[in-house]
């Protein structure tokens, strides 16, 4: 394990998939994890044990990320005694349908979680790394949303939101010394992809493979470790070349 003198990484979603990997890349990074998840205990307990067979650190910590109070009891005090030093907001949800049959809650259920808990994350801890004058924020975005996708408005729109708060955030509090940058996953073999015709899709990959969630991992930890660092603002895409 590397030395980061106890560096607290707080990772948003950090209980499977792309979370999970960047959970545990952080921890061999040197980094104390606070992984927040839902409701999927087991889940979270695994990435617990694998941290600290490590010999990292990992809290986990379980609440809805849409309801803006519940996520400011969990993280308000928390990141007032003791300020993250990264946040990488991972949660994610897709609910796909096509725009003219798409109900109401399909549309609002995906916009509150995938931006709605954005705000209610960041709302929550910003103030004491703005105190701090020191940290890295990594969202992660999708493909979706720089370039669309049909059956996926929802989605789509709730990603480039992400994208819009991640350049006018970076904007905010540059001057802070907060760097803020986005990844912009494409297609990752995790659950939400798990249901996709491969067959269909590899072709329009330049690379003919999908992406590990390790993959996506190993970006987000040079953005949150690299010193010497002048990407700020900016939309990182992890695609395989699907998107340009």
């Amino acid at each position: 394990m590397a030395e980061n003198n106890n560096k607290t990484a707080l990772v948003i979603g950090g209980s499977r998939g792309i979370g999970r990997a960047v959970s545990i890349r952080l921890a061999k990074s040197g980094f104390d994890i606070w992984l927040t998840y839902q409701n999927n205990h087991a889940a979270a307990q695994n990435v617990k044990s694998e941290i600290e067979g490590l010999g990292g650190k990992c809290e986990t910590l379980s609440f809805d990320i849409s309801d803006h109070n519940a996520t400011r009891a969990a993280l308000e005090k928390r990141a007032d005694e003791h300020p993250p030093h990264v946040v990488v907001y991972n949660a994610g949800i897709a609910k796909d349908n096509l725009m003219v049959w798409m109900t109401r809650e399909e549309w609002d259920s995906v916009l509150s979680v995938n931006l709605g808990g954005f705000y209610n994350v960041i709302n929550s801890v910003l103030f004491p790394m703005l105190r701090e004058k020191r940290g890295r924020i990594v969202v992660v975005s999708s493909t979706s949303g720089q370039i669309g996708q049909a059956g996926q408005v929802n989605y789509s729109a709730s990603k480039a939101g992400l994208i819009g708060a991640v350049k006018a955030l970076a904007r905010e509090i540059g001057k802070k010394n907060i760097y803020v940058n986005a990844v912009a996953p494409g297609l990752i073999e995790t659950d939400m992809t798990g249901a996709l015709d491969k067959k269909a899709i590899l072709p329009l990959i330049p690379l003919k493979r999908f992406g590990s969630p390790e993959d996506v991992a190993s970006v987000i930890n040079f953005l949150c470790t690299e010193e010497n660092m002048y990407i700020h603002g900016q939309v990182i895409g992890i695609n395989g070349g699907l998107a340009t």
